[in-house]
């Protein structure tokens, strides 16, 4: 067995790898190459043959580089095969007023944001990227997150991009019922996006 510091016999320098097919690598044992610590999976079982030992032909990104994909050529049989290393995300679930919980939906946030907008010089794009920040915001703490933080980030990164859209998400969010609401959100929005006097 290779020593877990050693390369992969194609000499590519080992990537993390959370994710290959075709199949899971099971734990290093006698005949395979093993993986560096926090590296690339260093052989991955034949399709044809079932066996252990093989060398990477050929590495590329893909998937918008969010993968890596990888010819492998089998050592025993000589047959050629393709897996792909992916990142493997924490798992982020939304915790609901009512103490449901759903796994995070970014699509949800780009609908809410979406109507909050209607007829506002905000493109598609924007509320796109205003989505995956919210998400990455979450996605590195993994784990639980309140619908009301989700909702409060919205609105924090809403407030610069358009004040009106920010008003019409916060209507809802927060669940306006009077039209001294709406004056009270205006108040405070005023007094949060004033500048500072000097």
């Amino acid at each position: 067995m290779a020593s877990p510091t050693e390369r992969h016999p194609s000499g590519h320098r080992p990537v993390r790898l959370l994710r290959a097919v075709p199949r899971p690598v099971p734990p290093p044992g006698p005949g395979r190459v093993a993986a560096a610590d926090g590296g690339s999976v260093g052989a991955v079982r034949c399709p044809s043959c079932a066996n252990l030992d093989d060398k990477v032909v050929d590495s590329r990104l893909a998937d918008d580089g969010s993968a890596i994909r990888r010819r492998r050529e089998c050592l025993e049989c000589g047959h050629r095969f393709t897996t792909f290393e992916r990142c493997e995300e924490l798992p982020l679930v939304v915790v609901k007023r009512s103490g449901d919980r759903v796994p995070f939906d970014r699509t949800k946030i780009e609908s809410g944001v979406a109507i909050a907008a209607t007829g506002r010089p905000i493109a598609a794009d924007q509320i796109a990227e205003l989505a995956l920040e919210v998400e990455e915001q979450f996605r590195l703490l993994g784990g639980e997150v309140p619908s009301e933080r989700l909702g409060l980030a919205v609105l924090d990164r809403l407030r610069s991009l358009d004040e009106v859209a920010y008003l019409r998400f916060a209507s809802v969010y927060k669940d306006f019922d009077d039209p001294a609401d709406f004056s009270r959100e205006v108040r405070l929005l005023t007094k949060a996006t004033a500048p500072k006097r000097h």
